[in-house]
């Protein structure tokens, strides 16, 4: 089982030193192959790739040799997986901005990487990195990097990668175990309904409240957006006004992160079968009234949290059809009523009178249990879904966690 942890590092100014020139290191080899390689009847491959490395880039800039070889090494790993990705979506026809006026932006080519975005370096050899309590080796580095925290796994190290957010360094480390507890949970099933007014309603009642981390924070972020607009581009008070703003914004994606792994480990820890809507999140940021209030509460990344934890606790994931009547119905006797937004109750003839989400938590069960009965032909008429399934389940689906490359919080 491969698991990453994702760590805090806290590195003296000469070692901060080094791993700013590693960073820089990386992004220049990257845009030095794809300038290589985007020219005309100059064809893409790893062999090329590397010969031009070897006998072209080194050799011109020796100031590559200040840190360690694998990091400019691996920039042509990174670049042949951005091809890959590149060529997969023009062979399947799915774009990633189908808005795009050119064939290349479309189906997203690769694109040079900037300098102080998304700075990162990674080292995939083992004998290059290794952990011991709470400190890191990284090859060349001048001493041992001190981490905020332990790993949190035992086993043998695969991996290191080495980024930096808002001015402070972070490592996520890969590592290949066996020992780690899931705590399988005990409970049957859930059905969670996602919304807007609460993050997540159970089928058992349980609410958990809005997550609009953004909302509380927006006039602070308007006000330093503010401030850097009006510094001189280039300047030190410049520089300082950027770091500020994106250490405001961390802070509000760190929030966010965290009301996630919280609802998402407490489903999952607690429920063998956890159903949930298959939203359409793209269809729902284009309503301008809702699109800010969507975007910060963060249904696409609970989903995967969930399928991955379940995964990991052998546990099985049901995605019911987004078109199902999950609100419309009544979840006592399944007549179908008007709901628009501003109704926030069921109120059935039967008699029955609820809140509009907990009924929808339920109906959502009910839609995603009918996959689980033996009659699946009917029940995938009526309803179609997608079943994850974890460890154990035959035909199923089990994402691998490397895919996910982040830090399975699961205390």
């Amino acid at each position: 089982m491969l698991l990453a942890h994702k760590i805090e590092i806290r590195p003296t100014d000469e070692q901060a030193d080094y791993l700013n020139r590693a960073c820089g290191s990386r992004r220049h080899c990257y845009n030095q192959l794809l300038n290589h390689f985007q020219q005309p009847n100059v064809k893409w491959s790893k062999t090329n790739a590397y010969q031009h490395f070897i006998n072209v880039i080194r050799p011109a800039f020796p100031w590559y040799n200040e840190v360690s070889s694998r990091v400019t090494r691996n920039a042509i790993d990174d670049l042949d997986n951005a091809y890959k990705h590149f060529w997969r979506r023009v062979k399947e026809n799915k774009p990633a901005n189908p808005k795009a006026k050119t064939f290349r932006e479309k189906f997203g080519y690769p694109t040079f990487k900037k300098k102080g975005k998304a700075e990162s370096f990674a080292l995939r050899e083992s004998t290059k990195f290794d952990v011991v309590d709470r400190t890191l080796r990284i090859e060349r580095l001048p001493g041992r990097i001190d981490l905020r925290q332990p790993l949190r796994f035992t086993g043998k190290t695969k991996q290191v990668t080495i980024s930096k957010t808002a001015g402070k360094f972070y490592a996520s480390v890969l590592v290949e175990t066996d020992d780690y507890n899931p705590h399988a949970p005990e409970g049957e099933a859930v059905g969670v309904d996602f919304g807007i007014k609460s993050l997540a309603v159970l089928s058992d009642g349980t609410t958990f409240p809005a997550n609009q981390k953004l909302k509380t924070n927006i006039k602070r972020l308007k006000r330093r957006q503010r401030r850097l607009s009006r510094k001189v581009k280039g300047s030190n008070r410049c520089a300082k006004a950027r770091n500020s703003l994106a250490k405001l914004h961390k802070r509000i994606a760190d929030q966010r992160r965290a009301m996630l792994h919280e609802v998402s480990d407490h489903v999952t820890r607690n429920y063998k079968v956890v159903c949930i809507e298959n939203l359409n999140v793209k269809g729902m940021v284009k309503n301008h009234h809702l699109a800010r209030a969507v975007s910060d509460a963060g249904f696409g990344a609970l989903r995967q949290m969930i399928e991955y934890k379940s995964a990991l606790r052998g546990g099985t994931v049901v995605v019911i059809d987004r078109f199902a009547p999950s609100s419309k119905m009544c979840c006592q006797c399944g007549q179908l009523h008007d709901m628009p937004l501003n109704k926030r109750r069921m109120e059935c003839d039967c008699g029955n009178i609820m809140d509009r989400d907990h009924n929808a938590a339920i109906n959502i069960l009910k839609f995603g249990l009918d996959t689980l009965t033996p009659d699946l032909k009917r029940a995938q008429e009526s309803h179609k879904t997608t079943v994850h399934r974890g460890a154990g389940g035959d035909g199923a689906k089990m994402p691998a966690l490397s895919d996910f490359h982040r830090s399975a919080r699961l205390a």
